[in-house]
């Protein structure tokens, strides 16, 4: 069974890569899984471009996991060689954008999920999802359809981890920030320059630390990305404007660490969005304790996924290399996909069965 599902997995990858899905244009590839789940006599719920499903045994008594990848893809850089488009296989690897992030990931979890499908002795559920809009933290992607899914226990979620334990990932905040002062001739003693007091806060964010460090990541890290005060030379400006990039860990929350930089600035503090959260799971949770007695190492990642949409534990792992994501020529290796197709199954087979 397991070498039927990685041919077809492969298979099934190369239309992927062969239809164009950039983020809010998936419903080409939307269709594709839709077809192939629709194929296996899968009950398929479908919204927007986003495509789910339970296992056949579904039983609402017992607890569920998530499975998720997505299916957009960024539009390829300029330094593409190859047609990004093109699933082509030179020396063992299949090269096309979303081979790697997030294509193999994916074909890899329906794979395990197909495995299990008709299993009547498990002791979780299983929820397949494949989203829509990952690589622009969209609202109509996973976040769209988490209320239709029903109670969630955990979730694994596939991106390219080298199959290694991503047991944290950082969160994400974006903020504008306003100092007020007020407008005067730069000729006399008059006006409040707007600059002068933008640079004390500024100053704070690049030098306070949190009192809570991750263990995993460290500090929090905050930074001053853009500026912009002043009309002309001559006038005192009245306000300066500044966005902050905040990189929340696994140690706060959103929303708390927005109160805590409320309290310490002078300027007016407005984020963009408090939505991308950090993400984690206990070192000793039963997902990470099976990935570890498989020769899996853990570390915290740096980069954001669909994990911060969750408001559950959750496990980051996947095959392929996350180096390789939105690179030139991305690819993915055939047997990596063969690799992470086992891995899943095990990985599962560990804790559900």
């Amino acid at each position: 069974m397991k070498e039927k599902l990685k041919e077809e997995s492969i298979a099934l990858l190369k239309k992927l890569i062969a239809t164009p899905s950039f983020s809010r244009e998936e419903e080409n590839t939307a269709a594709i899984l839709e077809e192939f789940l629709n194929a296996k006599g899968l009950k398929i719920s479908r919204q927007q471009n986003n495509i789910w499903s339970y296992n056949k045994n579904f039983d609402p008594a017992r607890p569920t996991i998530l499975l998720n990848s997505h299916h957009d893809t960024v539009k390829p850089n300029a330094g593409y060689t190859r047609d990004p488009f093109f699933p082509g296989i030179q020396d063992g690897k299949l090269y096309g954008l979303g081979s790697n992030d997030a294509g193999g990931c994916l074909v890899s979890l329906i794979a395990a999920f197909l495995y299990f499908y008709e299993r009547d002795d498990l002791k979780y559920n299983l929820c397949l999802a494949a989203t829509a809009e990952e690589e622009i933290s969209g609202k109509n992607g996973l976040e769209l359809i988490i209320p239709q899914l029903g109670t969630l226990d955990f979730a694994i979620v596939g991106e390219p981890t080298l199959l290694d334990l991503a047991i944290a990932e950082r969160g994400l905040m974006v903020l504008d920030c306003i100092s007020k002062g007020k407008a005067g001739h730069a000729a006399r003693e008059e006006g409040d320059n707007a600059i002068y007091k933008a640079l004390k806060d500024i100053e704070w964010f690049r030098t306070y630390r949190f009192p809570r460090e991750s263990e995993l990541f460290g500090p929090l890290k905050m930074s001053v990305t853009v500026i912009n005060a002043g009309s002309q030379h001559n006038v005192v400006p009245a306000t300066c404007e500044f966005t902050v990039d905040v990189r929340v860990t696994d140690a706060y929350q959103n929303e708390e660490v927005l109160d805590i930089i409320r309290q310490h600035v002078s300027c007016e503090v407005n984020a963009r969005s408090t939505r991308l959260k950090p993400s984690s799971i206990n070192k000793d949770h039963p997902i990470v304790l099976a990935g570890l007695a498989m020769g899996r190492q853990t570390y915290g990642s740096p980069t954001t996924s669909d994990q911060a949409l969750l408001s559950i534990p959750s496990l980051k792992v996947g095959p392929g290399d996350s180096a390789r994501s939105h690179m030139a020529d991305e690819f993915i290796y055939i047997e990596e996909i063969n690799q992470g197709i086992d891995f899943y199954i095990s990985l599962l087979e560990e804790v559900i069965s």
